[in-house]
């Protein structure tokens, strides 16, 4: 998906600058509301009805101007309020009034408190079995493929159509660009790539390197036409 989320390598955004929530020992959240935003997309998450790449796909899809005027947890709090609507667990007027209007939904897990510390220790593995081999090796060359799916994808757009050196086989993972339109897991094996900031951004650049996970679907051989 080409939004406005995906400024890797964009210019004209200005210095990434530290502030006092990135000190050591510091809380992360800016207001005590940060923090129930993500307590409530942790629990709604819990409850089974999207994924984290669905999750991802619907905070990249809020319009431009929005995403880019907002923080980062209001985009978290827009992207939430879409899933919740979409999959029917509230309506717009309950979410704009907060109050239940409507029946709610049967049969919707629910986390509870008592289970919270647990479900965050366990995580969710991403890392899945898969027999066929994979088919590129370290130390080989790789292009990023030119691609533009309208719908969700991990691969950065600075690097599509760039060539690279293949760094470290991570295994293999759930396809985010599949597992994001609830079209299945789809594992694939994943790399790590390394691009000459040169090769990404030509001449005119102070960085040396970027290194890119790459799902296997987004690679080519540098030698395939």
């Amino acid at each position: 998906m080409n939004a406005a989320h995906d400024m890797g390598g964009m210019q004209a955004f200005g210095p990434v600058v530290a502030d006092a929530c990135d000190a050591p020992g510091a809380s992360p959240f800016h207001a005590e509301w940060e923090r129930l935003v993500l307590a409530v997309t942790l629990a709604m998450g819990a409850t089974g009805r999207w994924n984290i790449d669905t999750s991802r796909a619907a905070r990249e899809s809020l319009p431009p101007a929005q995403y880019l005027g907002s923080t980062y947890y209001e985009i978290w709090f827009e992207g939430l309020k879409k899933l919740i609507v979409a999959k029917g667990l509230a309506s717009e007027a309950e979410i704009a009034s907060g109050r239940s209007i409507d029946a709610p939904l049967p049969n919707v897990r629910v986390l509870r408190a008592a289970d919270v510390s647990a479900a965050l220790l366990r995580g969710s593995p991403t890392e899945r079995v898969l027999e066929a081999p994979a088919r590129f090796n370290v130390n080989g060359r790789v292009r990023a493929k030119e691609m533009n799916p309208p719908t969700h994808t991990r691969l950065p757009r600075y690097c599509r159509g760039k060539t690279g050196s293949m760094v470290a086989v991570r295994g293999a993972h759930v396809f985010p660009d599949t597992n994001a339109l609830a079209q299945g897991e789809d594992p694939r094996w994943l790399y790590t790539v390394r691009f000459d900031a040169t090769e990404l951004w030509g001449a005119d650049t102070s960085a040396s390197a970027v290194y890119v996970d790459c799902w296997e679907p987004y690679l080519e051989a540098a030698d395939q036409a």
